[in-house]
Order: C-alpha cells, then structure tokens, then sequence
C-alpha cells in the first residue's frame, strides 16, 4: 500500500533547511520548537532515514535529506499552486473566446485545455466566427477575448506573428496555370481582396471558382486554388483583443499572423482577473513555470 508524504512535516523540513535552524524555521512557520521538533521526528521515522545531520554545530542535511528536499520543494509549490487556484475569489465566472474557425487547430485546443487545468473555476465559452463578425461582438460586449487573423492591427490590439500571404494549391496541381485562374477564398475573408488586386496588378484575369459562407454554407463554382508566387508582398497578422480595460492584452504564442486585442468593458458579473485568457494564450498552452 503506497505510503504518503506530510505535507506539514516537509513544510517545517524545508524551512528548517532553508534557515539552518529549527529555532528560525519555527518563527518563520509560527510554530513552536518543539512542534517543529516533532514534525521532523515523525518525518524520519515514516520514512526510517536520517535526513538530518544534527552533530555539527549547525544542523546539515544528510544525502537523503539533500534528495528529499528536491521533492519537498516541488510537492509545496505544486500544493501552493492547487490551493491558490481552487480558492482564489478573482479567477471565476466566464468568458466568450472568439476564434476563426481556420486558426483554431492545432493550437487553440492545447491552450484551452491548460487555461481549463489552471484556471478551473473559470468557465470559457469557446465561439468560432469569421473576423469581422467577432469584431463587431467584441464592440457590442459579446465577446470578452478574440484571437483573429487581420491585415494590420488597431488600437487595443497586439500583433502576436505575422507571415507572409501566399499562394497555396494541390502538389503537383496544374490549376494556378488556368486563365482566367480560378479563385477559392471564404466570403468574410479579409485577405480576399488583397489578393485579387495582386492578381489584377500582375495582370493575371481570375475568376471565383469557390467561395464559402460561412453564415449560409458555400456558393460553388467548381474547384481550384492558385499556386504561385506571393501575393504583393503584404503580410496577415493574428489578433487577440479582450473585451475589458482590467484585462491587459498579451501577446501569445500560436497559429502563424495572429494579433491580440483587448478594448471593452466587463460584462455581468464576471470576476476573471486581468489577462486571464491572453496570458495563458501568451504561453501557447504551455504550463506554467514548465511543470506538466
């Protein structure tokens, strides 16, 4: 049957080891001498190891006390973290994430799933719209947070990467030589017309072939995408914005062109604290301070 660990006794072990002293461990835990005396006694005996020297004229760690306080420290901070977490009053309620549904994978999934383990008593709502439509609930108070791809960025939002537009078509694929070149783009897409006024500069005739909505499903032409060199050279970003001035927007790591934004005011009674999402969307859903 597997045997557990006193928090409490590796709490006054760690400080004892910390300070040099059990006298000095005690005040710092505002604990009595002996209390910690005992703590440390119980903690040899269920483990039957010394892990301190107590010969010297200062007490020393033994090597199996060296190697117990590498886990005392990390099993604390872990215990610090939890409780910090499950009881803190500012991290709770919920939040509307807004997310293209052409970004959303692979990283968007892994970031919910760490701000789900970090933050569990905060409920985020995850909604997937085009970028102009989650703008505008964003500037309606619908949304709290959205991850979007733009051209360029406004006030209240960060650019978190860019990368250059390009053409993109089946390998081996022969479409990009057809004229007029059939075109497939979304309809609220904002690089659309980017691209058909590269087409027009470079003098190449285009027509749509596909072109989706994503309100009212797709408008088919037949199918085709161009491959090619760039487009002219302009670069798409990805854009966070947070709906609340008590959020600062952060950047993050994800998708390729992504931007932050963070303007609006809270909304109900949310009680998330500032920079919540974008923090952990900073990370790229890496946990904190490495532990998994």
């Amino acid at each position: 049957m597997p045997r557990q660990l006193d928090l409490t006794a590796l709490r006054s072990f760690a400080a004892v080891a910390d300070s040099g002293g059990v006298t000095r461990a005690a005040l710092q835990l505002n604990l009595t001498q002996s209390a910690v005396s005992m703590q440390l006694k119980r903690l040899e005996e269920s483990l039957g190891l010394a892990l301190l020297n107590r010969s010297a004229r200062t007490i020393a760690l033994t090597a199996q006390g060296e190697q117990l306080l590498a886990y005392a420290r990390r099993l604390l901070a872990l215990n610090d973290e939890a409780w910090g977490r499950l009881t803190h009053p500012a991290f709770e309620g919920t939040l509307d994430f807004g997310v293209p549904h052409d970004i959303i994978f692979p990283h968007v999934p892994v970031v919910l799933q760490r701000f789900a383990a970090e933050y569990p008593r905060v409920k985020l709502q995850l909604h997937s719209l085009y970028t102009s439509g989650l703008r505008e609930m964003l500037a309606r108070g619908e949304m709290d947070i959205i991850l979007t791809t733009e051209s360029s960025v406004d006030p209240g939002g960060e650019t978190l990467r860019r990368e250059a537009l390009v053409w993109a078509g089946a390998p081996g694929g022969q479409a990009w030589r057809a004229r007029p070149l059939r075109f497939a783009s979304c309809a609220h897409c904002v690089f659309k017309r980017p691209a058909l006024e590269a087409l027009e500069a470079a003098g190449i005739p285009w027509e749509i072939a596909v072109e989706i909505d994503l309100d009212g499903g797709d408008r088919r032409h037949g199918r085709g995408r161009p491959r090619g060199q760039r487009a002219d050279g302009k670069r798409r970003a990805v854009t966070l914005r947070a709906g609340a001035p008590w959020r600062r927007a952060a950047a993050a790591a994800g998708p390729p062109g992504q931007h932050v934004h963070c303007p609006g005011a809270p909304r109900g009674a949310r009680r998330a604290a500032g920079g919540v999402p974008a923090t952990v969307l900073r990370r790229g859903g890496k946990p904190r301070g490495g532990v998994s």
